[in-house]
């Protein structure tokens, strides 16, 4: 059973990020013909297209790929404790979900800036995909780098974040129930 859980909590995760990232690359403007973002909306566009026609996206923000990633996050606490014989709890669910949500979201963003400094080390040139990350990370990082600029060649601002997002997830975990759990 073990195995069956942590297979479809992978699967949760991976949609839940690939619809969170679909409405973070529309929210900064990213470069719609690059190939991760093709990839993002081609893997999203079977569940996304049926809710816009329902549900229309409202000042630039897509309100069904929103609506679906949190229907999503629900799932995994409905789904999952189900199957393991726990019991149907439909407001702990709603609220789970959109803690997880909420969680998730600062975890592609420590993922991504990760992956993004690493590869700073390693990627010389012009790579589509590094690119991308600079677009999704730019809104965080460029008040940082306004605070602190570059020293000596060396760009902290990557660092600054990692420590304020482990901040405030260390806040969010004492104020509010659930938040270390999941």
């Amino acid at each position: 059973m073990e195995a069956i859980n942590y297979l479809l909590k992978f699967a949760f995760d991976a949609l839940l990020m690939i619809l969170v990232l679909r409405v973070w690359l529309q929210l900064v403007r990213a470069d719609f013909y690059n190939p991760l973002s093709q990839f993002i909306v081609k893997v999203s566009n079977p569940l996304v297209i049926p809710l816009r026609r329902v549900i229309p996206g409202i000042g630039g923000i897509d309100f069904a790929t929103v609506i679906l990633a949190y229907a999503i996050a629900c799932l995994t606490f409905i789904i999952i404790p189900l199957l393991n014989g726990g019991p149907f709890d439909i407001v702990s669910a709603l609220y789970l979900g959109l803690i997880y949500l909420i969680k998730q979201s600062g975890v592609l963003l420590f993922i991504i800036m990760l992956v993004m400094a690493l590869m700073s080390w390693v990627v010389q040139g012009y790579n589509p995909t590094q690119m991308i990350f600079h677009q999704l990370t730019a809104p965080v990082l460029a008040p940082i780098r306004r605070l602190i600029p570059s020293i000596g060649g060396l760009d902290l601002s990557v660092l600054i974040a990692f420590l304020l997002l482990n901040v405030i997830n260390i806040l969010l975990s004492g104020w509010i129930p659930y938040w270390a759990m999941i």
